[in-house]
């Protein structure tokens, strides 16, 4: 259980990844948005503590180098943005067959139904926007897009927008606070900070698993077939 609760915690991430710590928050943004195992991986929580670790006061009294603020300005969203692109060009390259593989440690396939029913609940642009801030159905989101036939260009604008205002507004928060906090107290402050915003993102993951619980106490069990999103979805977006 322990190696989970590392995986979870940013701080671990950016002690391991040291001197390379910008290029990992970088590399572990486009795995979480673009590839379907990064969905354990820590997004929320890590943007917030990467801005807050890119204060140099801050970073030093961690014993870490400090991250590179403009790079992550610049080169958060970029990946952010190509990762979901990656995600529903595979989607609409394999289509369902991409999910056709047994449940395991790192792959449910109440995940992929999550996302298609944020995807039918929303529609397409308010869900690829919302998705960026809800933690696994970011992940399943995009391939789940292209399922759908949503279209690239219009894929591309709203995963433009959501990319954006996710990726720049919780490394600004993390900046913001990185400035506000008294290096010698840091221990005080930034850490339990850091793990308030891991319980927060892991909040829409623990009401989903009650109601998905409660909705399998009312109801029969299906007979062989999983969800799908209706038929009159593909092919309109």
């Amino acid at each position: 259980m322990d190696w989970l609760l590392n995986l979870l915690d940013p701080t671990w991430w950016l002690t391991i990844l040291g001197a390379f710590a910008t290029i990992g928050v970088l590399a572990i943004i486009f795995a979480e948005t673009g590839l379907l195992l990064g969905f354990f991986l820590p997004g929320d929580s890590l943007l917030v503590a990467a801005g807050i670790f890119s204060s140099a006061s801050v970073a030093q009294g961690m014993g870490i180098e400090p991250l590179s603020f403009p790079v992550l300005v610049i080169g958060t969203p970029l990946c952010a943005i190509a990762g979901a692109q990656l995600g529903h060009f595979l989607g609409m390259r394999f289509g369902r067959k991409m999910f056709d593989k047994p449940d395991s440690r790192l792959f449910k396939r109440e995940h992929v139904v999550r996302a298609e029913e944020f995807f039918e609940k929303f529609g397409p642009a308010r869900a690829v926007i919302l998705a960026r801030f809800v933690p696994i159905v970011r992940t399943f989101m995009n391939p789940v897009a292209g399922v759908l036939q949503m279209s690239s260009k219009r894929f591309f604008i709203w995963n433009v927008v959501g990319g954006v205002i996710w990726v720049e507004g919780l490394i600004l928060l993390g900046n913001f606070l990185g400035a506000q906090v008294d290096p010698k107290q840091i221990d005080k402050y930034i850490l339990p900070g850091v793990f308030l915003i891991v319980f927060i993102s892991l909040i829409p993951i623990i009401v989903e698993a009650i109601k998905h619980r409660r909705a399998g106490k009312r109801l029969p069990e299906p007979s062989g077939k999983h969800h799908r999103v209706p038929s009159s979805f593909d092919g309109q977006y």
